[in-house]
């Protein structure tokens, strides 16, 4: 009998600690008035100065696990491999941006303008074009995944991201007519993904060198691990401090925002899911497939919404409804494939 696994403490309640600081952020962008708009109009190039440090945080601890070594055994068994690639670069930015195209701009006309509606699906794309990193290990360790496999499943679409990511996103948002700046885009994506990745193996390959593997990993990681997700709360509640207003003036606008974003979510797991059953992958190496392709870089979407279309954007505020659904969505998604356990 497989052995149950449990998710750790802060993961476990990532959309509890998400909503406090919805909450929290929207009191103090109430109570400190000035002081808040002071803090965000510290921008550099458009880039709110604050939230790029914590957004670097929250990506470099994740980019110091990825071991691209893995990548070289690749050939060892594709059919996992393709699965991914196929079901995050080919298929998944392009439904994300579908269901946001129909329920921004077609059924929720009523309630939103179009100039509005395209920057909340700009977001949505954004957060679409941005598979999982960080997290994907956790839902793999929950359904018992092949935790070797599931790494070179992460290091494979992060050297992709590299490369399709700016083309991806530009093409899209092209097609629903937004103007990008794309010089604003691929800089993103080199002080996001290029540095702390960059930044990352060098301080793997130093540490791992001085300390040893087992120390690097089960000592240095371990306690890096928080940074994260302390980095991640500390940035929504200013990003709600900010957005503050919109909300009190639109308090809806969360529950509209995280409908399309559930719905992409089931539809893409459960073509990963059973497109996998049917090419026969094993559970281990299935169940984790799905999993990223259900769930997203969330870490990165933010800062490409905040650096495209600024902090008080609909764009940034969808890639934040995104990590607040995100943690229930993808616990019931455990549940349905321990349930499916083959």
């Amino acid at each position: 009998m497989a052995e149950k696994r449990k998710i750790a403490f802060f993961e476990k309640y990532l959309t509890l600690w998400v909503a406090l600081c919805i909450g929290g952020g929207i009191l103090l962008g109430q109570w400190a008035g000035d002081t808040i708009e002071l803090l965000s109009s510290w921008e550099i190039a458009n880039v709110n100065i604050p939230v790029a440090i914590l957004i670097w945080l929250m990506i470099y601890p994740m980019m110091l696990q990825i071991d691209f070594s893995s990548v070289k055994k690749v050939g060892q068994k594709p059919k996992g491999i393709i699965l991914t690639v196929v079901v995050n670069w080919l298929i998944k930015p392009f439904t994300m941006a579908f269901f946001a195209w129909v329920f921004f701009s077609k059924i929720y006309g009523a309630f939103i303008e179009p100039e509005l509606a395209g920057e909340y699906i700009a977001g949505a794309i954004i957060l679409g074009a941005a598979p999982c990193t960080a997290m994907v290990f956790v839902w793999s360790y929950l359904t018992n995944g092949d935790p070797n496999y599931t790494l070179v499943q992460v290091s494979v679409n992060d050297l992709i991201i590299l490369v399709a990511f700016v083309p991806i996103v530009g093409l899209l948002l092209g097609i629903t007519n937004i103007t990008i700046p794309y010089d604003t885009l691929v800089a993103s994506v080199i002080v996001f993904v290029v540095v702390p990745l960059v930044a990352g193996v060098i301080t793997q390959k130093i540490l791992i060198k001085s300390h040893g593997h087992k120390w690097f990993k089960e000592v240095f990681l371990q306690k890096l691990r928080p940074v994260s997700i302390v980095a991640l709360l500390v940035t929504l509640l200013l990003l709600f401090a900010f957005q503050g207003q919109n909300i009190v003036n639109n308090p809806l606008i969360i529950l509209l925002a995280a409908i399309p974003l559930v719905i992409q979510t089931y539809f893409i797991f459960f073509i990963a899911w059973y497109s996998g059953r049917w090419l026969k992958l094993p559970h281990a190496v299935c169940a984790p497939a799905a999993m990223i392709g259900a769930s997203n870089f969330f870490e990165l979407a933010v800062a490409v919404a905040i650096a495209l279309f600024g902090l008080h954007s609909p764009a940034a505020l969808v890639t934040v409804v995104g990590v607040l659904v995100e943690v229930p969505v993808m616990l019931s998604l455990v549940w349905f494939a321990n349930r499916k356990r083959y």
